[in-house]
């Protein structure tokens, strides 16, 4: 069954929202975006947040040490890196405190490439901002992937998603702005994405 992330909760009001859907994974943004929290502010959601849900750290070539802090004091339970972190990095940040990893890949024209040691991609549209940007790229461009289990973002919602989970078999469908509202999540529309995804199996 496809998991489910839902991405850049920022309020208590997110994660009532999450807690009573349970999806698999929540996202905390820890990198330049709109969607942006602090680390106390990350550490207070993920306390509150249902310990069923993985908390998931979104970064952009952050300090090493800072990551695996988090992830140490159980603010998170993966990295997701969005930055220029190559394999090196990776491997020292495991070795550090074996923090999970999922690595996003820009898709333009053509598929990809991604440094080794990661758990997990995560294939996104990309933009110069690296990810966020709530749109689609060609799907058919990952049609034939093969590596490791991986997350498909960029302008997903309740109504493209099962198309794209028929074409990919994706490890994760994972959402932002697709379930929200003038920039506010929308449990609503969090509701209607996870039946979406859900009612394919």
């Amino acid at each position: 069954m496809t998991k489910i992330k839902v991405c850049g909760l920022s309020r208590l009001e997110d994660i009532a929202a999450v807690n009573r859907l349970l999806p698999d994974y929540a996202g905390f943004v820890m990198a330049e975006s709109r969607r942006r929290v602090d680390v106390k502010t990350a550490a207070m959601l993920k306390e509150r947040l249902d310990p069923r849900i993985k908390a998931v750290g979104v970064f952009v070539n952050a300090n090493m040490a800072d990551v695996a802090e988090m992830y140490r004091n159980g603010v998170i339970d993966l990295a997701q890196l969005h930055g220029d972190e190559d394999g090196g990095y990776i491997g020292r940040l495991k070795d550090k405190c074996g923090c999970p990893v999922i690595k996003a890949a820009g898709v333009g024209g053509a598929p990809p490439l991604f440094p080794a040691g990661c758990d997990y991609l995560l294939f996104d549209t990309l933009t110069q901002q690296r990810g966020g940007a709530g749109r689609t790229f060609d799907w058919h461009i990952i049609k034939g992937y093969r590596g490791p289990p991986f997350f498909l973002s960029g302008g997903l919602t309740a109504e493209n998603a099962p198309d794209a989970i028929r074409l990919l078999a994706p490890f994760c469908a994972d959402v932002s702005s697709g379930v929200e509202t003038d920039g506010i999540k929308d449990m609503v529309k969090i509701e209607k994405f996870i039946k979406a995804v859900r009612g394919m199996h």
